[in-house]
């Protein structure tokens, strides 16, 4: 599933990305970390809004794609668009899942799961950390 044709726009040195992001930001964001599961702030957040990449700023779901997958963290149906974020074969953890990164700054947002069976229009799950996220509330009225 690698993307070769598309590029990161914001593109900023490792020291760059130390001095922006908190050390365990960065991990995540970086490093392709992975926050504790059922720890993030957006697991279960009801607010209506955009979430963007923390890094970046990039607007890449919608909270309208939200749903309680039960996992642990923040779960999507869909991005807000494909060309939003950029998909990696990921073959660590002795298993073979499919990375997402924010396509404007290649950040690591977390993995996409599909056929699990959940009542969405697409059946897939992104698995996103709350750490690789922040969510900008709509505003009222």
């Amino acid at each position: 599933m690698d993307d070769d044709t598309t590029r990161p726009t914001a593109v900023r040195t490792e020291a760059d990305w130390r001095e922006i992001l908190t050390p365990e930001e960065y991990h995540v964001l970086r490093e392709a970390g992975t926050e504790r599961p059922f720890s993030g702030e957006y697991e279960n957040d009801p607010t209506i809004g955009v979430y963007a990449c923390r890094a970046c700023g990039a607007e890449l779901f919608r909270s309208e794609t939200k749903f309680d997958a039960a996992c642990g963290w923040p779960s999507f149906y869909a991005p807000l668009a494909e060309d939003r974020v950029r998909y990696i074969k990921d073959t660590t953890m002795g298993m073979e899942r499919v990375e997402v990164r924010c396509a404007t700054c290649e950040s690591h947002m977390g993995h996409v799961f599909g056929s699990e069976g959940f009542p969405t229009p697409t059946d897939l799950r992104y698995c996103m950390n709350s750490l690789s996220l922040r969510l900008v509330a709509d505003s009222a009225g």
